[in-house]
């Protein structure tokens, strides 16, 4: 009679857990997967993967002397290129090194000056911070090397004319995911060198994208997330 009644409870005691709808431990779900700040094609963008723009198309790169003037140098083409060095979880803010920011065919319409011979960004490498907050804030920072410095070397009326600037204050731009690529406007440069013919000041204004992981097969476009 008693081993009846232990059946018994013990039938009933699997009917009511059936009923609850519990679950054997085995089957407990596991811990949520975590998104990257950066993913290309759908997978997470690894540290030292490396990453290359050129300038998005119709545009121009362009250093100006003044925030609102068209005089200065223009650029037909420019190649950014970063390695990734961290890509936390989102939210969050990925970090890049900026090894490599190059121009060619560039112009000048400053008066007395008749060609460029080159426009160069210095001390590389230097500090990209992507953040995937509101607006997809994007940082330059200045590396171990020294200062963001551009220089321009100018043929001109009255011989070759080298202007050195550096960055003064932050240089922050944003991230686009509709064309994943980054945009800076207005980055002001300081004169730091050079001829007395070379304008004081020099803003500097481009549109990059698409950026590509290109240790990635096919090189996919990068997004924020």
């Amino acid at each position: 009679m008693r081993l009846r009644r232990l059946c018994t409870v013990a039938a009933t005691t699997a009917t009511v857990a059936l009923a609850l709808g519990a679950v054997p431990a085995s089957a407990a779900p596991g811990p949520a997967a975590t998104t990257p700040v950066l993913t290309a094609g759908g997978a997470a963008v690894a540290a030292g993967d490396a990453l290359a723009a050129p300038l998005a198309a119709n545009t121009r790169a362009t250093f100006y002397s003044t925030a609102t003037s068209t005089t200065g140098v223009t650029c037909a083409t420019s190649q950014l290129a970063a390695t990734v060095l961290t890509n936390p979880a989102a939210p969050g803010t990925a970090t890049e090194s900026l090894t490599g920011l190059t121009f060619g065919s560039c112009t000048s319409n400053v008066t007395g000056v008749t060609s460029v011979r080159s426009l160069t960004v210095g001390n590389l490498p230097h500090v990209i911070a992507v953040d995937d907050g509101p607006g997809l804030p994007v940082t330059l920072t200045a590396g171990t090397a020294g200062p963001i410095q551009a220089t321009a070397v100018l043929n001109s009326w009255f011989g070759t004319l080298t202007c050195t600037y550096q960055l003064s204050g932050a240089f922050t731009g944003n991230a686009d995911n509709t064309t994943h690529g980054m945009a800076f406007r207005n980055e002001h440069f300081a004169k730091s060198g050079g001829s007395s013919l070379c304008p004081a000041d020099g803003y500097f204004s481009a549109a990059y994208g698409p950026v590509t992981d290109t240790s990635q097969s096919g090189s996919p476009a990068v997004f924020v997330n």
